[in-house]
């Protein structure tokens, strides 16, 4: 009986330390290995930045001055726009605020 007992123990300490083995290989393995998150990322990267060359490889070819600078014309004219729009704005909310009539 006792070595029953003594073959049953050293069994189970064997397939514990098995077991531990493989798990520390498990671990090695996934901190070499990039993770699933990882290469997604990475793809998530390169499409973005092939996207974002291609937009501004598109940009370059078409870019015209005179294009630019209506642009930037009707940029600053609607911007001024409603800059006076809101100050307007505001002025009737503060005098409703404040009760003048």
């Amino acid at each position: 009986m006792g070595t029953r007992c003594l073959l049953v123990l050293l069994l189970v300490l064997l397939v514990l330390r098995c077991d531990v083995q493989g798990d520390d290989m498990a671990r090695q393995d996934e901190a070499t290995g990039p993770t699933l998150l990882s290469q997604m990322q990475e793809s998530l990267y390169s499409y973005w930045g092939s996207a974002k060359a291609a937009a501004q490889d598109l940009y370059e070819k078409t870019y015209l001055t005179a294009v630019d600078e209506k642009i930037r014309d009707m940029y600053s004219t609607s911007t001024a726009a409603v800059r006076i729009y809101t100050g307007i704005l505001t002025d009737q909310i503060l005098s409703m605020l404040s009760g003048d009539s």
